[in-house]
């Protein structure tokens, strides 16, 4: 008899597994305040091989060193055992190994690399959480949501700043938030809606889940699991119920003009049209937060007066409005083409200095390579950057970074060997044959607003 979601031996069935996700959806959203108790039987090994589909296989190994090709090898096999692991309450949750990446600040983030086989299993977990909680999430969350992105936020907080034509605005700003995520809050905002005794035993373990450094091991009793496929949904679970549906439920009905909030995991701002209303958030901001074992961060937690300036003498620079960062922006009011006071964007310049910082590092490293690989793999960065920075109003930062990868470029072409002989009007004449990609906006405000 064949099991419900596909064959044993096949392929899997996305569309079966669809079809299973889809009626959990339906149900969450018919009942927003049921408790699911019956949800691991959809966990198949069908379901296990499309959570292997779906699971990135060029990252690096955990604590037991098993690549994504190693375990491919006898995928079939593999996956039955963590399938009858994961169901009778014996699969152990192994350590994450961390490593310490450095920050543009010059500090480092710790960041964790689950083994292989745990990341499978985290995102069939996942699989099954996703279709619930996307009916209960607000529509000011865009962190890691599937068809939402950084930019819909940029666009949602212009959009909500320009009906108000300027606001006050609170920075938030939670420190090492995914660090200090209570496991005991946590556990208790989960049992609001999934109450399935093999999932919660795994969310559990993976909450307990040590961390190996170098050859130490250690349990956190704060935060959600490092690098795991899980963590962006606990966090997001976390600040929806601490954060999200607190400000819509609780804040706006007691306010006295209109108010927005806009969140990208967490990182978050709220807009306010009275300042007597942020006043009164700002002061009760961090009694919420501290309920849940949050800390604001004490200097980057603030208010920013964001109201639209009378005059600005400058075009593309700030007016007399207060400026803030968010999601690798600065954010300020200046005039449109048209002359008009608009919201407008610019590269925060941290980030553009650490993103040219890292062009530099690059070039450095591998300037013996030919012309035609160190231009095909700058173009490759370019075109990342364009991508994500390529808003509309910030084309003078995209150019000034253009520039500046040229400047380093031909820097470390120049010191190719120990006689220089790159000048400038040499590098010219190169660039005409390896041309670098030029900027341009991959996001129109415009565009969309034409054809939303």
């Amino acid at each position: 008899m064949e099991p419900f979601g596909g064959t044993m031996t096949g392929t899997p069935r996305p569309r079966t597994i669809s079809t299973k996700r889809e009626r959990i959806a339906q149900l969450a959203k018919q009942g927003p305040t049921m408790a699911f108790t019956s949800l691991s039987h959809h966990i198949d090994l069908d379901w296990l091989k499309e959570a292997y589909r779906r699971t990135r296989k060029g990252g690096a190994p955990g604590v037991d060193g098993q690549t994504a090709e190693e375990y491919a090898k006898n995928l079939e096999g593999n996956l039955r055992s963590l399938l009858n692991r994961a169901k009778s309450g014996t699969y152990r949750a192994p350590p994450v190994r961390r490593v310490h990446i450095p920050k543009g600040n010059g500090e480092t983030r710790p960041l964790g690399i689950p083994t292989f086989e745990d990341k499978i299993l985290q995102r069939a977990v996942v699989m099954l959480l996703e279709p619930i909680y996307e009916q209960d999430f607000l529509d000011c969350s865009y962190g890691f949501r599937a068809g939402r992105s950084a930019h819909q936020a940029l666009e949602a907080h212009r959009e909500s700043a320009m009906k108000m034509r300027g606001c006050w605005i609170v920075e938030v700003d939670l420190r090492k938030y995914f660090d200090t995520v209570d496991h005991g809050h946590l556990k208790e905002l989960l049992r609001r809606r999934v109450r399935d005794g093999v999932v919660v035993r795994l969310i559990h373990k993976w909450l307990k889940a040590g961390v190996m450094e170098d050859g130490s091991l250690s349990y956190p009793e704060s935060g959600t699991p490092q690098g795991g496929v899980i963590s962006p949904l606990l966090s997001n679970v976390y600040l929806h119920y601490v954060l999200d549906e607190w400000f819509a439920s609780d804040v706006k009905p007691r306010l006295h003009g209109r108010a927005y909030m806009v969140r990208y995991a967490d990182d978050l701002v709220m807009g306010f049209a009275s300042k007597s209303d942020a006043d009164r958030v700002m002061a009760v901001l961090p009694k919420r937060c501290a309920r849940y074992g949050l800390v604001l961060h004490p200097t980057k937690t603030r208010m920013v007066d964001y109201r639209q300036p009378r005059r600005s003498t400058d075009r593309s620079g700030p007016g007399r409005s207060g400026t803030f960062d968010f999601l690798g922006f600065t954010h300020y009011w200046g005039k449109s083409r048209r002359g008009n006071m608009v919201p407008r964007t610019k590269t925060m310049r941290k980030r553009l200095t650490r993103s040219v910082r890292k062009i530099a590092e690059w070039c450095r490293s591998n300037r013996h390579r030919s012309v035609a690989q160190q231009r095909r793999k700058l173009n490759e960065k370019l075109r990342g950057h364009y991508e994500y920075y390529g808003v509309t109003g910030n084309y003078r930062c995209l150019a000034t970074f253009w520039y500046l990868v040229q400047r380093v470029w031909r820097k470390w072409l120049d010191r190719r060997d120990q006689q220089r002989h790159m000048p400038w009007a040499r590098f010219n004449r190169l660039l005409l044959r390896y041309p670098l990609l030029t900027p341009r906006i991959a996001h129109s405000y415009h565009q969309r607003a034409a054809n939303p």
